[in-house]
């Protein structure tokens, strides 16, 4: 018996057995420790994701409501709703209750010379880890915070559609359509998947091209930025309404064969439809009518000759219940120059469509219409098509400046060709055009 034990204890065959049985603890301690890391690192992930994009809607809250937080939380909780995993328990008390739990913070931080609306998100969970578990008495707190804010794109929109539908794209380029905007944005208030497309032939020339929706990437597009997924862009004439106190109408058509003198005109402001035909040449350049506001009264415009003028033509009805309002037509043949007034209610604007416009109706520049346009035309309840081969420039030189075109949606087809540059330019100061507008993004700050 002393002999079988002392070749037992000789024996060093089971050593590795021995060894193996000594390390299992660390073994299973550095599986249980990696398997804890990696629960972290996908909780504390989608933690951040779910601060991050509950900042972002606190910041589109804010700036719907001009920097009001009336309702930001509301819509940080309704956001959380969406992204926060049904494992998660939220700690901390705060307007989120329900399903979703609630968060530990929200603050707004103060604006800055760069950032705006800014929203700050907070959220701790608790969370027990499998491994850790088995040792500490409680669960630890994963912490995420995001700060977001509005954050300047770094210019002024000259082409802005102002459609709210998600179902049709604010701004369209097809054919062979050229744009020429080089220190400007393009903007489409359309929350559309593609909000502003370009296709064809057409080449676009730009800043940015921004969009309350989606942007699809596109050779057409030769621009610095792509500004998608931005907040909406406000109406840059949302505050100018028709003046009816200073229409003074007559049942007549402005027209070629209109007497303009001071003793025949009198006060008369307003026509019943302004129109020329290939041969016609309206400059009213030296009459009563120069540097005035022309109203057209329930009719509209059909410009197939020369025009000339220094006002603002408003497309309006003097019945304020009437909703008919007529729309404008440069035919083909159509050469125009309207300069827009610097001061007064319509300051900087050249054309103004009352807003009580159809939304179906189409204003267009057709053909081959060559039309010089100083100032803003603003169609803000119907559709702007350039067709055709039309040229539409602002001051009719290689170099084309102050100029905003804004309408519900803007089409441009055919062979047209626009040159603009941003109404806040420093060549445009003093054209009456609005400086403010500035396009901004939502983003992440910190």
């Amino acid at each position: 018996m002393i002999g079988f034990i002392k070749k037992l204890v000789g024996d060093r065959r089971g050593n590795v057995l021995a060894i193996a049985a000594a390390c299992l603890p660390l073994v299973v301690g550095a599986a249980g420790l990696a398997t804890d890391t990696i629960q972290w690192t996908m909780w504390k992930r989608q933690l951040q994701r779910a601060a991050d994009s509950a900042a972002i809607a606190g910041v589109y809250d804010r700036s719907a409501a001009s920097g009001a937080t009336t309702t930001t939380a509301t819509a940080v909780c309704y956001d959380l709703a969406k992204n926060v995993h049904t494992w998660m328990t939220l700690k901390g008390t705060s307007p989120c209750t329900g399903s979703v739990g609630s968060y530990s913070a929200i603050a707004y931080p103060a604006n800055t010379a760069y950032v705006t609306n800014q929203v700050m998100v907070k959220l701790e969970v608790q969370q027990s880890l499998p491994f850790s578990s088995l040792f500490v008495s409680s669960a630890p707190t994963i912490a995420a915070m995001a700060t977001a804010g509005s954050v300047s794109a770094g210019g002024t929109a000259c082409m802005q559609a102002l459609e709210s539908s998600a179902s049709t794209p604010g701004i369209t380029n097809n054919g062979n359509t050229t744009v020429t905007a080089p220190t400007c944005i393009l903007y489409s208030n359309s929350p559309a998947s593609n909000a502003a497309s370009a296709g064809g032939s057409s080449s676009v020339t730009a800043k940015a091209i921004a969009a309350v929706g989606g942007i699809s990437q596109s050779n057409n597009w030769h621009v610095s930025q792509y500004i998608p997924y931005s907040p909406p862009l406000p109406d840059p004439f949302g505050s100018v309404n028709v003046d009816y106190t200073d229409m003074h109408c007559t049942g007549s058509a402005l027209t070629k064969n209109t007497n303009l003198s001071a003793a025949s005109l009198g006060t008369t402001n307003c026509f019943s439809s302004l129109g020329t035909q290939p041969s016609d040449s309206i400059d009213l350049t030296g009459t009563p009518l120069d540097g005035k506001t022309i109203y057209i009264n329930g009719g509209g415009v059909d410009l197939k000759g020369d025009f000339k003028c220094t006002c603002t033509i408003v497309l309006t009805n003097s019945d304020p219940n009437s909703t008919t309002i007529g729309s404008w037509d440069s035919n083909s043949q159509a050469k125009n120059n309207i300069t827009a007034p610097t001061t007064g209610n319509y300051a900087g604007i050249a054309i103004y469509q009352d807003r009580r416009a159809s939304t179906s109706s189409t204003n267009t520049v057709n053909g081959g219409s060559n039309n010089v346009v100083k100032g803003a035309v603003y169609f803000p309840n119907s559709i702007l098509k350039i067709n055709g081969t039309g040229d539409v420039n602002s001051d009719g030189s290689s170099l084309k400046l102050c100029a905003m075109w804004v309408a519900k949606d803007i089409n441009l087809i055919g062979t047209s060709r626009i040159a603009i540059n941003a109404p806040d330019d420093s060549a445009c100061v003093g054209s009456g055009l609005p400086g403010g507008g500035a396009v901004r993004q939502v983003r992440v700050v910190s």
